[in-house]
């Protein structure tokens, strides 16, 4: 395996050693011509962070409850060791053949082209971005409901717990999308820095408050009925009830590890010196690790404060009413985090698309053409029109979309399911088995495929659930609903 990486390590040097050295007469430049990458560790675990912490921390109490006291925790640590051991392995196919000294692969679909190719390529984009899709639709969704609650939360404080308060999401939605419009007109992932330090710090608030909430409740005395096994047949749910919610709560915690699918692209920000794939391993380490914790505090925590009749998002759902402000400005922490996390998602779907329409139409001005314009504060901004009509035409669909499926638990567990095994899972182990040529029924081999496989009857089960909640929830649905 040495030998290979060095022979790749090698022809990749000879096959771009000239190119390397007018490179590196340029400042602003990569060894590979492009842009010269600024991101370090820090930058990574921000970008990680707000990918990982997103809205299904708010769905963790309510799947705890479905789970109980034994399965439900044991469920997090085990969703929290395969991401990150499969995210390390990801990380090392940043470059191929050599993980250290070989080609770039600037995308999660062209590290497994150029590891895997054909069918698995193929297969490997749909499932990518499906799942960016879905989940740019679900911050919709979420944004929305929170931004409801707090107008909600001010009418239950002055008319009583009692009241009515029915809000439309709608509204809410237009004004999100309003939003991205004006922020998906950022080129690239290199100029969202900034903006997911700042979702990050919000992704912590709110979980901090959320926590905070939760545990104020049991301090008061929370008279919650809990259970080692979940909800209670007979009592909560019925037999059927209980196992369809058990299955979309497997993909309620999926979709709260979902941030595989855009690996590549973080890494792909990163400075070349130290090599990408240790300091993404650091990165993957920590932002796992600090995601998981939060996750424990709130899933456990809420559970105990709500027991068995946890709701599917605590601080929208109204767990809690008191102090109203405060739960104001946990929902306006998650709208703010939302903003930030919806870029991160969608800017692998533009990517894609951009560099799909200039590689077919690469005499067409519409498609290639950029001016520079200069804007207040902000310095020179490389304006293209077909960017600004196919983000803003992209934006408008997923707005629509939230808006006939405004279901938060089951749309989440949805995406989880799909999400989970093809791009958490199948893709990166099959691209390490590749690039250290691991022998087909080595002990190594089997227990990757035994993981693999695990996995896929998980991520069935959990879409089985999570597409029969959403069954469910449209039948009753009522345009108030939040």
């Amino acid at each position: 395996m040495a030998i290979g990486r060095e022979q790749g390590k090698a022809a990749y040097l000879e096959e771009a050693g000239a190119f390397e050295i007018s490179a590196s007469r340029r400042d602003d430049l990569d060894d590979d011509g492009r842009a010269k990458r600024t991101g370090n560790f820090v930058t990574a675990s921000a970008h990680i962070i707000t990918a990982v912490i997103g809205s299904g921390v708010l769905s963790l109490a309510w799947a705890i409850a479905q789970l109980g006291w034994v399965a439900g925790p044991a469920v997090l640590a085990a969703f929290s060791l395969i991401t990150w051991f499969c995210s390390s392995l990801l990380a090392d196919c940043y470059r191929s053949p050599d993980p250290v000294h070989g080609k770039r692969n600037y995308s999660y679909m062209s590290a497994v082209k150029a590891n895997l190719g054909g069918v698995k390529f193929k297969l490997c984009g749909l499932a990518q971005y499906v799942n960016l899709v879905g989940v740019t639709i679900g911050y919709t969704i979420t944004t929305a409901i929170s931004m409801a609650a707090v107008k909600r939360s001010n009418c239950f404080h002055r008319h009583g717990h009692r009241a009515a308060c029915k809000v439309s999401n709608t509204t809410y939605m237009i004004a999100y999308a309003c939003i991205q419009i004006v922020l998906s007109q950022i080129p690239n992932f290199h100029k969202l820095s900034w903006l997911s330090l700042v979702a990050a710090v919000m992704s912590f608030a709110y979980s901090s408050i959320g926590l905070g909430l939760a545990i104020a409740k049991i301090a008061e005395g929370s008279n919650a009925r809990t259970s080692l096994t979940g909800v209670t047949v007979g009592v909560d749910v019925t037999g059927t009830e209980k196992v369809w919610r058990t299955f979309q709560a497997l993909g309620d915690i999926a979709f709260a590890y979902s941030f595989s699918n855009v690996l590549i692209e973080i890494q792909d920000t990163l400075k070349s010196s130290p090599p990408e794939n240790q300091v993404m391993k650091k990165a993957t380490f920590v932002g796992v690790t600090t995601t998981t914790i939060f996750y424990m505090l709130c899933g456990v925590l809420g559970y105990a404060a709500f027991g068995n009749d946890a709701p599917g998002n605590f601080l929208t759902g109204f767990g809690f009413y008191d102090p109203f402000w405060l739960v104001d400005i946990g929902n306006i922490f998650i709208a703010i985090h939302l903003i930030g996390a919806y870029q991160v998602f969608c800017q692998p779907i533009f990517q894609f698309v951009e560099g799909l329409a200039q590689s077919r139409w690469p005499d067409n001005s519409f498609v290639t053409s950029e001016r520079i314009i200069k804007l207040p504060m902000l310095g020179d901004y490389p304006f293209s029109f077909f960017r600004l009509v196919w983000r803003t035409s992209y934006v408008i669909v997923t707005a629509v979309v939230a808006m006939i499926f405004p279901f938060f638990n089951d749309f989440l567990g949805l995406i989880g399911a799909l999400a989970f095994w093809p791009l958490t899972v199948f893709f990166p182990v099959e691209m390490y088995i590749k690039q250290a040529d691991i022998k087909r029924w080595s002990k190594t081999w089997i227990w990757l495929q035994i993981l693999s496989m695990t996995c896929l009857m998980i991520s069935i089960a959990a879409a089985c659930g999570s597409i029969q909640g959403l069954i469910h929830a449209l039948a009753g649905y009522k345009p108030f609903k939040s």
